[in-house]
């Protein structure tokens, strides 16, 4: 008798699931999905074996921070831990309002809304306001979440050059004055490390009437005064950028993400965007961490400037290495190799000498930039660098 739990010929997907290239490499080079054991600073444990983590986002070093974890502790007291539903039904509670009004004073706008993921908000954003028959010029190194939110908002789709204003222009050129236009960049790429040009952006996008759409999830916490990010960096109003969004898992030490602007158009994000609309809202403990770092930004400067402090040295032992760093300016800080295998084998080496870090292939980079994503965070120490420096030593000599 055949056994009732036994399939026979399998369906489609299971099949494709089976058969699947990219999972089958994945699991063999097992690169991704790493579990960490321990986490103490700039240190974490995997395998019972210590290592630096050069590749995290945390990038004050504030997860551990007595006040964001006090403050934690504390709405998860009060509130429990979740509020157990959307804000359009029954999830909206005070905190919410208290942190969206402290978050939208500090970042210069009207409002804010918040959401559970940082993904969530920045597909929100764009979903939120395109619409079919209108026209989205994305930078072609935008993240996956701007991405989603284009393609969920079913308007059409012009990609220009990374960081390119004329390339921009040039596809302006070309398109009908009465269309829709939406313009979406980031303030900081999290892979390259670049800093878009703002100003330049803005200009366009006053001349062709653009809707602006700033994904400053990097650059929160550290651009611009006291963090406030790109908008601050430049010197610039930050009310002439229509919608910025971002998360809270970087400098923030939480999770979630937030959308912030006008308050017409917040509210009117909150009626279209299905993404925010149905999903559950930030659990009181990730609002009190976040909300505790944002015054910990402005009460603590010197983690701000341990942070840059850092960068240099960094930078530094890479260019003595002469790595190439793809023209990073920021914290986010690539090792490119230009291929999977000088990638792979480099981020071995690193991980030999007990160094966390994250690689990136093609298609998650552009072909020929395949690289060792590594981030610096202002926990690490001079006895850190001095290791990493050593490590990177060791892998340049095994790897390339």
């Amino acid at each position: 008798m055949k056994n009732p739990f036994q399939r026979g010929k399998q369906n489609p997907i299971r099949r494709r699931a089976k058969k699947c290239t990219i999972t089958s490499l994945r699991l063999k080079y097992p690169v991704y999905y790493s579990t960490l054991e321990n986490q103490k600073g700039s240190h974490v444990w995997m395998d019972g074996r210590e290592m630096i983590m050069l590749s995290s986002n945390d990038y004050l070093g504030l997860t551990h921070h007595p006040k964001v974890v006090a403050a934690g502790m504390q709405a998860l007291e009060t509130w429990g831990s979740s509020s157990t539903g959307a804000r359009l039904a029954n999830g909206s509670r005070s905190y919410h309002d208290a942190f969206e009004e402290k978050l939208a004073d500090f970042l210069r706008v009207e409002a804010c809304h918040v959401n559970t993921a940082g993904y969530i908000a920045c597909m929100s954003a764009i979903c939120g306001f395109a619409q079919r028959g209108d026209l989205v010029l994305a930078d072609k190194n935008i993240h996956s979440s701007l991405w989603s939110g284009i393609n969920l908002s079913g308007a059409k789709l012009e990609r220009f050059s990374h960081n390119n204003p004329a390339d921009l222009e040039d596809a302006l050129r070309h398109e009908d004055t009465d269309t829709a236009k939406l313009l979406v960049f980031e303030g900081i790429y999290s892979m390259e490390g670049h800093i878009c040009p703002l100003p330049q952006f803005l200009d366009i996008a006053k001349t062709h009437d653009c809707f602006t759409i700033l994904d400053d999830a990097h650059a929160l916490g550290v651009l611009g005064k006291q963090g406030r990010g790109t908008a601050s960096h430049f010197g610039l109003d930050e009310r002439q950028v229509d919608i910025t969004c971002g998360s809270f898992s970087k400098s923030l030490a939480s999770t979630g993400g937030f959308i912030a602007g006008d308050c017409s158009l917040i509210e009117y994000m909150k009626s279209h965007a299905k993404p925010s609309i149905f999903s559950a809202a930030l659990p009181p403990a990730q609002v009190a961490c976040a909300s505790a770092a944002l015054d910990i930004l402005q009460d603590e400067p010197e983690h701000l400037q341990r942070l840059w402090d850092n960068v240099e040295t960094y930078n530094s032992i890479l260019k003595d290495l002469k790595l190439d760093t793809w023209g990073s300016e920021t914290p986010a800080i690539p090792i490119v190799l230009g291929s999977k295998e000088r990638a792979y084998y480099f981020w071995k080496a690193l991980k030999e000498k007990s160094i966390f870090t994250v690689i990136s292939v093609a298609p998650g980079v552009p072909p020929g930039k395949d690289l060792i994503r590594t981030a610096v965070s202002a926990l690490h120490s001079n006895e850190d660098f001095e290791k990493i420096a050593d490590a990177l030593q060791y892998a340049v000599k095994k790897a390339l």
